[in-house]
């Protein structure tokens, strides 16, 4: 059987194992290895910043990077993947935004924190 080359563990996708292992998922889930965990956007401080409640209960400042910020607009309300700083814990940059749609989802699969599960 030849090996898929993606890089679909890495980004945090669900994998599809044949003898019950992992299940299948749609959306990109948070990769716990590198610290990512779920938020949502709270406030739009302007300068690509902007003021997110995450999963654990902490509000933390968001940087959003260039090349998500030339691609997709963050609004307030929006569910995002942030991967909080190694040395200065308050703040975080932002990985990834959810569609309307795709928060749903997520949130009729159970896999949202019950902190921010507003879906």
């Amino acid at each position: 059987m030849p090996r898929n080359f993606n890089n679909n563990e890495e980004e945090g996708f669900g994998e599809e194992v044949s003898d019950g292992g992992e299940e299948t998922f749609r959306v990109r889930l948070p990769n716990r290895k590198t610290g990512e965990i779920f938020g949502i956007a709270d406030a739009l401080l302007g300068a690509s910043h902007i003021k997110v409640n995450c999963a654990d209960g902490k509000s933390r400042m968001a940087r959003i990077p260039g090349k998500l910020r030339k691609r997709m607009w963050i609004r307030e309300g929006d569910l995002v993947i942030v991967r909080p700083w190694d040395f200065q814990n308050e703040k975080a940059d932002v990985v990834w935004r959810y569609t309307k749609t795709q928060a749903s989802y997520l949130s009729r699969k159970k896999l949202l924190p019950s902190a921010i599960d507003v879906y």
